[in-house]
């Protein structure tokens, strides 16, 4: 007995709308990566990093990090995680999830540094402090690419899954059903 193909379709239109949603989130991390930086116009760590902007940083990567997580909750939900164009895409998902989450906790790391900055005991205790803080600022970034990237492999494991609706035209639009023929209305002509 050969399974049928047509099982493993994810219907088109949910599959467009995924990707128009990963495709919204995989741009807000891309722009977080390119405009959430630590280092001045010198390439150095502000005299004064402000804790305002970096624990604001880790409050924005939170929240579309859960934008991900609920996205990967919601595919886990529905049958078509599980057959083997959604089980790609779920683990995409799935590396996405984590990755944003791991941006979530070096921002925070960053933010609690510069905290702690005012109160270095030394020189070389502050150059200590400033370098944790880039190398936590620079991996929570890195983070941010990686979930872009995962993001962006889904949108391709989909885009490849919506090419394969062209074999299966009867699938991927939703059929209307046959109009039946109705009654013949009664006449109004009197005799």
């Amino acid at each position: 007995m050969n399974p049928d193909p047509r099982r493993e379709l994810i219907p088109r239109g949910d599959t467009l709308r995924l990707i128009s949603a990963l495709d919204g989130v995989k741009a807000k991390f891309r722009d977080a990566a390119q405009q959430w930086q630590l280092l001045d116009d010198t390439g150095h760590v502000p005299a004064s990093p402000s804790y305002a902007v970096l624990i604001q940083h880790a409050a924005d990567a939170q929240a579309i990090s859960h934008e991900v997580l609920q996205l990967t909750a919601e595919f886990t939900r529905t049958a078509h995680s599980t057959n083997r164009a959604g089980s790609a895409v779920l683990a995409h998902l799935a590396t996405a999830a984590t990755m944003s989450s791991h941006a979530v906790a070096h921002f925070a790391e960053t933010a609690e540094t510069a905290l702690s900055l005012p109160r270095s005991s030394g020189p070389t205790d502050r150059q200590y402090a400033e370098n944790r803080m880039v190398i936590d600022h620079a991996t929570a970034r890195a983070y941010l690419r990686r979930t872009a990237e995962s993001l962006r492999d889904a949108v391709k494991d989909l885009d490849i899954h919506l090419d394969i609706h062209r074999f299966f035209p009867t699938l991927s639009r939703p059929e209307s059903p046959v109009p039946l023929p109705l009654p013949p209305k009664p006449s109004t002509h009197r005799l």
